[in-house]
């Protein structure tokens, strides 16, 4: 039997949906304050850029924070560049070929190569940077060595254990690249909303973009990414572990805000015209200024309070120098994914497993 929806019954209908998410929103558990393991009195620089140009913005950005960037650069015999590539055919949900193109810009004066772009997607990378036109980065800066690797079907990796859903250890394998001594290694994330972790800057980007699967020519299938996703908490946490492996290698981080995600981030949101690009060496801090410029409070997002919490970078606001921009003038408030109640559960007791023993 069909049943006619009138309008009148259509906006009673929405304004109880829209009832029912804030007060699911105004029952969230309150994150308690974090005992700090490990206490950074040392302050960290962001650049914060705001302009017309998403290429221009990347490089200006990168540019603002050279001091810290160049005496760490110039020890180091290659780059590795880790663009987002969470969907293949989605521009909007992956990493712009105009922002890598902005991180070539900044190192053709200052660096001279090799410069290797290198992702692990969870599709098959190869097919991201032909849709995504990544050749043209390349061949626009020869001089500079660019190339393009999927680190899928290089196959070398460093083994580390994380925990699964079952809070058992597990192994998963990391891209060698990432964790090279030899590699400047620089994130170019994108600012997204997120159905796990609320939201995705550079450490979600690094730490679950670092994770392998199996090359096409395997015969047997496999995708350590999907190790990560065995419940919010365990997500949030096994994020840290996986930060706290890649952090010594980190070089420099750019968020791109000319266009983010709202909604149903990662793959599927809608795009926020910010109009900005964030900079630093300093991941935590780059995503905690991040976070604020989307307007979400950053004690929802759990993996980021773990790694100001032990140390991995300056999560205190007041501890960040931000050049360029005022937050306060760029800061838009973006529409959280819709299961974004359920995201916030890692804040509360935990009630999944039996009362304690002993």
């Amino acid at each position: 039997m069909e049943h006619k929806l009138s309008r009148r019954s259509f906006l009673v209908t929405t304004a109880g949906v829209a009832a029912a998410n804030r007060l699911l929103f105004s029952q969230q558990p309150v994150a308690r304050p974090m005992q700090p393991v490990r206490v950074l009195d040392r302050r960290s620089a962001v650049a914060l850029v705001k302009g017309e140009s998403r290429r221009k913005n990347i490089s200006d950005a990168l540019a603002a924070i050279e001091d810290q960037i160049l005496p760490v650069l110039k020890q180091k015999k290659y780059v590795v560049i880790k663009p987002n590539i969470v969907n293949t055919v989605n521009q909007l949900a992956s990493t712009h070929a105009d922002a890598l193109q902005g991180i070539v810009d900044f190192l053709a004066p200052r660096f001279k190569g090799p410069v290797i772009i290198a992702e692990s997607s969870a599709g098959y990378t190869l097919e991201g940077y032909d849709n995504f036109e990544y050749g043209k980065v390349a061949a626009e800066h020869k001089g500079q060595q660019v190339s393009l690797l999927d680190l899928n079907e290089e196959g070398k990796y460093e083994t580390i254990p994380i925990i699964n859903g079952d809070l058992h250890v597990v192994p998963v394998r990391l891209a060698a690249r990432l964790v090279d001594p030899e590699a400047y290694v620089i994130c170019s994330g994108i600012m997204k909303t997120h159905n796990v972790a609320v939201a995705t800057l550079s450490i979600k980007n690094m730490a679950l973009g670092a994770p392998l699967h199996s090359a096409r020519k395997e015969t047997r299938r496999w995708n350590d990414k999907r190790l990560y996703h065995g419940g919010v908490r365990q997500t949030h946490y096994d994020i840290f572990l996986t930060a706290q492996k890649m952090q010594p290698f980190w070089g420099a981080t750019v968020i791109d805000g000319f266009e983010g995600m709202e909604g149903n981030g990662p793959n599927s949101g809608q795009p926020v015209p910010s109009r900005i690009a964030i900079a630093s060496t300093d991941y935590v801090s780059a995503d905690r200024v991040g976070v604020e410029a989307m307007g979400i409070n950053p004690d929802w997002i759990g993996y980021l309070s773990y790694c100001g919490q032990c140390g991995l970078g300056q999560n205190d606001l007041s501890k960040i120098d931000i050049r360029g921009a005022r937050l306060a003038d760029v800061t838009k408030k973006y529409q959280l994914h819709p299961d974004t109640d359920r995201e916030l559960q890692w804040m509360g007791p935990m009630t999944e497993l039996p009362h304690k023993l002993g």
